[in-house]
């Protein structure tokens, strides 16, 4: 088995300056290449790509001339990240793809055709971050096919409704694409898992608050059956403590949705004394309701039944039917 290479040793200030005079050949040596202006940059990778092909690969003169060129041609990756500012991805890692594309673009670069550098550097950085968006963007990893079905959906779809005036229906879209409904319906599904938004991002009433690279959609609404479940949570345990009669008189009412005079014939009442019993036992749930200490004790006390019609009369005057018993 033979040995593992070493690391070249860091190179001392003058074998550094040295190796730079030997890259160069005599080329001006650019103080800060990724600060040079543009047309300055161009002229000078010119001359550093000509220089680049009498080097031989692997040695530090080599290397050196390749880094510079990186460092020059720098703002056509940021010229191209722009194009995609609005994405959420952050741009320094779309800024550090980019880069990738451009050494790859230097490695490949044949000055002997004659076509400037910009112009073959550019589509070949812009095509690595693409690559970047279609495998890591996607909140869900799903087939490249459908990644690419999605993009021609979507041209195909802006150009029919500029055709036809309506949005395009999926049979529409089969028709044009040559594809099955299935397809379409397949890959439409696809596109939702671009990308996933937090149930916890806030959202205001006119979707001012939506997070970067959402449609700003809800995904969640108030139930208002809630209160009602609390509401019955709560009136359990008073309706218990309410007597016999009056757990009838409420189950007549709210239950049965029989009017006062009927409840009144069915218990042996009045009418006025089936008003009276269920606005005081509506009175004491409303109460125990509203009590804020919950260690209280909200369940109403059971009270004396009031005197049907044929029992006893009350006496003269009085007319409640919770009086007092005759002492």
């Amino acid at each position: 088995m033979g040995r593992s290479a070493r690391p070249a040793p860091p190179l001392r200030p003058r074998s550094a300056a040295a190796v730079r005079r030997r890259a160069l050949g005599g080329i001006q040596e650019p103080e800060n290449p990724a600060a040079a202006p543009t047309d300055k940059a161009r002229t000078l990778s010119v001359s550093l790509f000509a220089r680049l092909r009498d080097l031989d690969e692997g040695t530090p003169e080599h290397a050196y001339v390749r880094n510079t060129l990186v460092e020059l041609n720098l703002s056509l990756v940021r010229f191209a990240a722009r194009r995609f500012r609005g994405r959420p991805e952050p741009t320094e890692d779309i800024v550090q793809v980019g880069t990738i594309g451009l050494i790859k673009a230097i490695d490949r670069f044949e000055p002997d055709r004659g076509v400037d550098f910009s112009s073959f550097a550019l589509p070949t950085v812009v095509g690595e971050m693409k690559r970047f968006f279609r495998d890591t963007g996607w909140a869900v990893h799903v087939p490249r096919r459908m990644q690419e079905l999605r993009i021609e959906i979507a041209k195909v779809s802006d150009g029919l409704e500029q055709d036809t005036g309506h949005r395009p229906s999926r049979t529409e879209l089969a028709e044009r694409l040559h594809l099955t409904e299935a397809e379409v319906a397949e890959a439409e599904l696809a596109a939702n898992a671009y990308t996933a938004r937090s149930l916890d991002a806030p959202l205001g009433d006119d979707d001012t608050a939506a997070p970067r690279g959402t449609d700003g959609r809800r995904t969640a609404a108030t139930e208002p059956a809630y209160d009602l479940i609390d509401d019955l949570t709560s009136l359990g345990p008073l309706i218990e403590g309410l007597d016999a009669r009056d757990r009838e008189i409420l189950s007549l009412r709210f239950g049965q949705d029989l009017t006062q005079a009927e409840i009144g014939r069915r218990v042996g009442l009045s009418q006025m004394h089936v008003s009276r019993i269920l606005t005081h036992i509506l009175g004491e749930l409303r109460t125990g309701l509203l009590t804020d200490d919950p260690t209280a004790d909200t369940a109403p006390e059971p009270r004396r039944r009031p005197q049907p019609r044929n029992a006893s009369h009350p006496r003269d005057g009085d007319t409640s039917p919770y009086r007092s018993p005759s002492r």
